[in-house]
């Protein structure tokens, strides 16, 4: 009895992801971002160590969730184009007169260029990170706060790019239905 119930939860579970239009964002990239890409990262004189963990971020988000192609940039159709503007840190609670934890704010922008179009997305994050009585570990746990802001950073950036191939394809559904519709005025 306990197989048929969990079977048909399985089940359940699909019927309702499929039946109600769930598109994964890569699909809705695909209107705005086709063919190979080119990654290019400017670096902050300040953090040089960052420049390749976002470039490798990067690279990883454009071949799982852009399910796209790497390539030289004189043979890339799109370029992606990342810069680190820099870290401020913020006390954010004291113990004995000492800072015990702070805010690291994550500035970068981004910019996104397509055969067709320019998307450029400037884009804030924050992490909150405790501070340890070392020095050393404080130093990198501040390595890794910027690391984990740089990350939600570009999924924030996923995320713009997706709401605008979002767009894209709502407009192309409404520029065909005008079409359709013009065709049955004429006739």
């Amino acid at each position: 009895m306990q197989k048929y119930k969990s079977t048909i939860v399985m089940v359940f579970a699909v019927l309702l992801l499929v039946g109600c239009g769930y598109k994964p964002s890569a699909h809705y990239i695909q209107h705005i971002m086709q063919g190979s890409v080119y990654v290019e990262i400017q670096v902050d004189p300040q953090e040089p160590e960052n420049a390749a963990y976002v470039k490798d971020a990067l690279h990883q988000m454009i071949l799982t969730r852009f399910k796209g192609s790497l390539a030289p940039k004189n043979q890339a159709t799109n370029f992606i184009v990342a810069s680190y503007e820099g870290t401020s840190f913020n006390p954010v609670s004291y113990s004995n007169g000492y800072i015990t934890r702070y805010r690291a704010d994550i500035q970068m922008e981004f910019e996104l260029r397509t055969p067709n179009r320019v998307f450029k997305r400037s884009i804030k994050s924050e992490v909150e990170e405790n501070i340890n009585a070392s020095s050393r570990l404080s130093s990198a746990l501040r390595i890794e706060a910027i690391r984990q802001g740089m990350a939600k950073a570009l999924d924030q950036f996923l995320a713009y790019a997706s709401t605008q191939g979002l767009l894209t394809e709502e407009a192309q559904k409404a520029i065909i239905e005008e079409a359709k519709q013009a065709q049955v005025i004429q006739q």
